[in-house]
């Protein structure tokens, strides 16, 4: 089997330091209620449900009744989570919707860019303050995207969301600028090989390359969000040292990326080589500008985004109904569906300023038009609930 069919076996995961277990240890965690000085502490999520903890039983369950129409009304008990599991996570995740870009790009058929714009609209709806909205590349290679300047023009006065779009290089950035794009995206691998095949260069020159984007960015005054791909795994070279990608990182981060997403490509990694990886791109870039991109080709991708946040992580990409997949990476499935990500995010009582009701339908509208059902394990058993 290629490394691609096969996940990356215990021996070949970096090994976490004694300092970074000792700190995972269940005699380190601190649940939130230790920073209150009365026994309860009690934090609304989106006004329906109530997440309260017990400092004294070091447990917590959420009580009240669901709204929700997918769950017909019927009172939702959560009960005796260990405490261990929820220890540092965070009060809020952003989450970045990549659907409309990373979702789409890999489609056959092509999708109408008003079909685009009603999407984005769908999924702005929903609340999510982050959509990636498109890509400024050579239609030659992705000719899904080839409408990129008509999708911006359609969504430029949908205020206070953050649209960011990809350039692989100073013209793509040329051209988004002149679309009116406000936020830019650069992307690099910690792979050498992917780098050659994907871009057509090595990382260094990669690097080199994105500099004068960020440079061109800067005097126009637009945020730069950097990417980094095969944090965990090549398709070609198999596991990526973590090293590589923390030089990677460091590197996007220096030059002025206010953002770095960390992203397993081809959906190999598990919690342990998340954490290794982390653990050492965490040593040279803040944690707050971190944020974790996860494929779910072997269904680790919510164990991950779990452990990430458990690490300090609080921005999260996902796409809606699990769409996308890198076309240059073979078996390499969607993306971890928005509406599992916002459904365990709530579970847990973190909040997202996301509504998981018209998230669904926003999911609904594109699977519809792609003729195939949503990838959403979610919307698949609520739908099912509410028939």
């Amino acid at each position: 089997m290629s490394s691609l069919e096969e996940p990356l076996g215990l021996g070949d995961l970096p090994k976490l330091s004694i300092n970074r277990l000792e700190r995972f240890s269940p005699s380190a965690c601190r649940a939130s209620a230790d920073d209150c000085s009365s026994s309860n502490y009690k934090h609304r999520n989106g006004g329906n449900n109530q997440t309260i903890f017990h400092s004294s039983a070091h447990s917590w369950h959420m009580q009240g009744q669901y709204t929700d129409s997918s769950r017909n009304g019927v009172d939702m008990e959560f009960r005796a989570l260990p405490r261990k599991v929820i220890w540092d996570l965070p009060r809020f995740v952003k989450i970045v919707e990549v659907g409309p870009r990373d979702g789409l790009q890999n489609e056959k058929s092509t999708v109408p860019a008003s079909v685009k714009i009603e999407l984005i609209h769908k999924l702005v709806a929903s609340g999510l303050s982050v959509v990636e909205a498109t890509s400024f590349v050579s239609p030659k290679w992705v000719p899904q995207l080839a409408d990129a300047k008509d999708v911006l023009e359609g969504i430029r006065h949908v205020p206070d969301v953050r649209f960011p779009v990809l350039t692989p290089n100073l013209r793509g950035f040329e051209a988004a600028v002149a679309a009116g794009a406000k936020e830019v995206a650069v992307f690099a691998s910690a792979s050498e090989s992917f780098s050659k095949s994907n871009i057509n260069c090595t990382i260094k020159e990669s690097l080199v390359r994105y500099r004068d984007v960020v440079s061109c960015a800067k005097k126009h005054g637009i945020r730069i969000r950097g990417y980094v791909s095969c944090v965990i795994s090549c398709p070609v070279e198999g596991a990526i040292d973590p090293s590589k990608v923390a030089y990677v990182a460091k590197e996007l981060y220096d030059m002025g990326s206010s953002e770095i997403s960390l992203g397993d490509t081809i959906g190999v990694g598990t919690p342990g080589s998340v954490a290794a990886m982390l653990e050492a791109v965490m040593s040279f870039v803040p944690v707050d500008k971190l944020a974790v991109h996860f494929h779910d080709t072997y269904g680790q991708a919510l164990a991950n985004i779990l452990v990430s946040l458990q690490m300090g992580i609080n921005i999260v990409d996902s796409s809606v109904s699990g769409l996308g997949g890198c076309p240059y990476a073979k078996g390499a499935t969607g993306n971890v569906a928005t509406e599992d990500v916002v459904y365990m995010l709530h579970g847990l009582g973190i909040e997202t300023n996301v509504d998981l009701n018209k998230l669904m339908d926003a999911g609904d509208y594109i699977s519809k038009h792609l003729g195939r059902q949503s990838g959403s394990k979610t919307t698949t058993a609520l739908r099912k609930l509410a028939n």
